[in-house]
């Protein structure tokens, strides 16, 4: 064979094997760019369950510090009658004082600022008026469901929130214990709840927010607090129900009870 066929058999030869490589070079770029996607998806799902929820709690933890100071701010700046110096020493209030209820709040309205302690010393978050996901629960965090009572009435105070997403105001519904309190701020003071015990129910079982939870047709003689939330984690084939009851109010010039000390 002469040397110009040698070289030409060469050319072919290489010709010849560098399209298996073309081929492979395709096929990796493929797998690297499936591998890229799936760490993207690894990390928007990372996101959405733990890094954003913590900072959305992070969030409304420091909306509640903010409605809970301008309160207080409010309350200070607010005139005060003059002290009539003939009249006698008017007895200092209790913090047995009778419950001042607030009118019902609307979708969105916000009207109090919830502390649970087992929840930790920085929980503080916002409440409005409603249950509806785009107006309350997910850029507030706790809503009232209309037609319950609010804070300190007689019957059943009814509350939802999300136990994942969204801040997760009730993520550690499940870690209450007997006798943990509860502690709803508005303007008007604080109303404290003490937790008596869950309990697990079917989507449907509405009557968990009766005026006495589950007993059709009977008036209330005391004062409830009902908190609801999905079952189990990431899933929404039960709900998830704390009841409370009431404890105390202590009338915004007392100043915070003695619960909240050292915990805000």
């Amino acid at each position: 064979m002469t040397e110009s066929a040698d070289a030409g058999a060469s050319r072919r030869g290489l010709r010849r094997t560098s399209r298996p490589r073309g081929g492979a070079t395709f096929i990796g770029v493929l797998g690297e760019l499936l591998i890229s996607v799936g760490v993207v998806a690894l990390l928007f799902v990372a996101w959405q369950l733990w890094i954003g929820d913590w900072i959305g709690a992070a969030q409304k933890n420091a909306e509640g510090s903010s409605i809970s100071r301008q309160w207080a701010a409010e309350f200070t700046a607010s005139p005060t009658p003059s002290a009539d110096p003939t009249a006698s020493a008017a007895p200092s209030p209790t913090k047995t004082a009778k419950p001042v209820v607030l009118p019902e709040a609307k979708d969105g309205k916000v009207f109090g600022v919830m502390y649970i302690p087992r929840f930790g010393k920085d929980y503080q978050v916002p409440m409005a008026g409603g249950v509806s996901r785009p107006v309350t629960l997910d850029p507030i965090g706790i809503g009232h469901y209309p037609g319950t009572p609010m804070p300190g009435a007689k019957g059943n105070v009814s509350l939802a929130a999300h136990r994942t997403t969204y801040g997760k105001p009730f993520n550690k519904i499940a870690k209450l214990r007997l006798n943990d309190p509860i502690i709803i701020e508005t303007k008007a003071g604080w109303y404290v709840y003490r937790f008596r015990n869950l309990e697990y129910v079917k989507p449907g079982a509405v009557d968990v927010l009766l005026p006495v939870p589950q007993e059709k047709d009977v008036e209330a003689d005391g004062r409830y607090l009902t908190m609801t939330s999905c079952s189990p984690m990431y899933w929404k084939t039960e709900r998830i129900v704390a009841y409370s009851v009431f404890e105390s109010f202590t009338p915004r010039a007392d100043g915070p009870p003695d619960v909240l000390k050292g915990v805000k």
